[in-house]
């Protein structure tokens, strides 16, 4: 070792390269084994009337340590409409008709980095720390996939909502709803007109604020949803996976905060009550109201619940800017403002202040002032797609969205598992690691030790402090 590291015969980096190679084809050739020995386990338990041998067909499956090479037997089978089928009872039994040929791990691993990065950082991430070479166009193609499984999802749980048969477990007197729209830049066909970008929905529900350390606190039972949808699909499927949530009979209130679009106003559930988000509005003052003193009195006859006074000072305001140069729009943009409360008037007065009797709070359960939306739009929405010359497809955007929210609400792993993972043959591999030891032991031929030529002595890290790690090594090979 000191010689070579002294005559620099091989860098470390190469060295670590190496040898992962090596057990990344390790890795390729223990799991063609086990595969094929179960197709072999299956081909022998079959009803050989209703399947007929017709020999064996290779295929690959995309796993972290490369693409593993195996064969599977392949069957006639008459179906009960009488017409001939071609099966992979191995398929079958891996419920490989999901999302494609490719392992649970290699697919988290892929969504996950698509979260974070553009396709073609994914690809150079996953093919650089893993064993499989990707492209941009199979990571592309994987997100279409997965993507178009959620949407389907969500068409199931809308149709289940709408026959009355699903109803959430967990029990919560008040729900508090955000909703807001992020403009996302298109490409092609799907630019609306002259228009470069289209509104993307984003919602988010949750039952109260619950302490996190001495002063933190976080939302309670959160659950966000996203898309691309018309208004009446998005708010269905908000509903819907709400109703997969929370036992919606059991909820006393719905207080649901907004910037005012119309769709946003139009809520499921039409005994919501509505108030304008604080942060839409101290915006709109902004941009319409270019005196400073002006945007201040604003601001506090609102904060000071005086609507009609608010209302008056603004239509005075417009009043004495008015100008007869035709390029002067202040007194245009302070009515543009008037317009937008008098709009919202109904919610300008946040609901502490209402006189509304809430729920009693509770336990560990605090109520607070709503306007989180926006920096959950920034947070899960914003940072991936947008600001980086990004532009999307109506689709690509949709699928996208839908992994996003899903890692929010952490159900993005149960979500691939499902669409990826098939039976476990565990069963099998203690066997197969068996076979696969025997066949690299050397045999006894009559001379010298009785065990070959295997070198016995310490294991390490045996007396160690155990980790999870060690443990699992000393479970394998111990």
């Amino acid at each position: 070792m000191k010689s070579i590291i002294k005559d620099k015969i091989i860098s470390f980096k190469e060295l670590e390269k190496n040898i992962f190679q090596y057990i990344c084809q390790c890795g390729c050739e223990m799991t063609r084994t086990i595969l094929e020995e179960q197709d072999k386990v299956l081909e022998k338990s079959r009803d050989k009337k209703a399947y007929r041998h017709k020999g064996a067909r290779a295929t690959t499956i995309k796993t972290v340590y490369g693409e593993v090479a195996y064969k599977r037997a392949v069957y006639k089978h008459i179906n009960e409409e009488g017409k001939t089928e071609w099966v992979y009872l191995l398929d079958e039994a891996l419920q490989m008709d999901k999302i494609g040929l490719i392992s649970t791990n290699l697919a988290e691993k892929i969504v996950d980095t698509i979260t974070k990065e553009s396709y073609r950082g994914t690809a150079d991430v996953v093919s650089q720390t893993t064993g499989q070479v990707i492209s941009h166009g199979g990571a592309w193609n994987l997100v279409q996939k997965l993507g178009d499984k959620i949407c389907a999802e969500e068409k199931t749980l809308v149709e289940e909502m709408d026959a009355g048969t699903i109803t959430g477990e967990e029990v919560t007197p008040i729900l508090f709803e955000e909703m807001d729209g992020v403009y996302i830049s298109m490409q092609g066909k799907d630019r609306p007109g002259k228009k470069r970008s289209r509104e993307m929905k984003v919602s988010i529900a949750y039952r109260g604020w619950e302490k996190d350390g001495k002063s933190n606190t976080k939302l309670a039972g959160k659950i966000m949803t996203a898309g691309m949808e018309n208004a009446t699909e998005f708010l269905a499927i908000r509903e819907a996976m709400l109703q997969k949530k929370y036992n919606t009979d059991e909820i006393e209130l719905r207080i649901l905060n907004g910037d005012g679009g119309s769709w946003i106003k139009d809520p499921y559930e039409p005994e919501t009550v509505f108030q304008l988000d604080r942060f839409h509005i101290y915006q709109a003052i902004i941009r319409k109201i270019s005196d400073k003193r002006a945007q201040k009195s604003i601001r506090e006859l609102l904060d000071e619940d005086k609507i009609k006074e608010c209302f008056e000072y603004i239509e005075a305001y417009a009043t004495s800017v008015e100008s007869l140069d035709t390029n002067d729009k202040g007194s245009k943009k302070a009515m543009e403002l008037l317009e937008y409360l008098k709009k919202n008037q109904d919610g300008l007065i946040p609901y502490q202040r209402r006189g509304i009797t809430l729920p009693k709070e509770r336990p560990g359960i605090v109520y607070k002032n709503l306007g989180t939306q926006e920096n959950h739009n920034c947070s899960v929405i914003t940072q991936r797609m947008k600001h980086r010359r990004m532009s999307w497809s109506i689709n690509g955007a949709n699928h996208i969205a839908k992994l996003l929210v899903r890692k929010e609400n952490k159900t993005l792993y149960n979500t691939i598992e499902r669409y990826t993972d098939g039976i476990i043959i565990a069963a099998r591999l203690n066997e197969v690691m068996e076979v696969l030891s025997a066949a690299k032991t050397p045999k006894y031929d009559g001379k010298g030790n009785k065990d070959g030529n295997i070198q016995k002595g310490h294991f390490a890290l045996r007396d160690a402090m155990l980790t999870a790690s060690r443990k699992a090594l000393i479970r394998a090979f111990g």
